[in-house]
């Protein structure tokens, strides 16, 4: 049965069309906020109640990279909360970024 007064449907419905530029637009916004990163990076050593781990990790800055490098320590290192703090807070054996020794000094690094 022929729909009276309407021409049949021909090429790409506007659903599809959106939904390409949709995906499009999701994917250059995953390549841009990834192409940032990994500028800097740094490997964080730590002592924690006669536990020690390092670990690797990269960031926009030094200080971001050193951060995270801590916190993924951290968390091989402690379990809740209150540990998890205290590990935070404990001065790293070793910092390493971007292929020389970071500076220790003067704060929790």
């Amino acid at each position: 049965m022929a729909s009276a007064g309407r021409p049949p449907r021909k090429g790409v419905g506007k659903s599809i069309i959106l939904g390409a530029v949709f995906v499009a637009a999701l994917l250059a916004l995953v390549i841009y906020a990834s192409s940032g990163l990994g500028r800097h990076a740094c490997e964080v050593c730590l002592d924690f109640e006669g536990r020690t781990a390092c670990r690797k990790a990269e960031g926009n800055t030094v200080e971001e990279a050193r951060r995270t490098a801590t916190d993924l320590a951290c968390a091989m290192l402690s379990s809740g909360m209150t540990e998890s703090l205290r590990c935070a807070n404990t001065p790293p054996s070793s910092v390493t970024c971007d292929g020389t020794r970071a500076s220790i000094a003067g704060g929790r690094y």
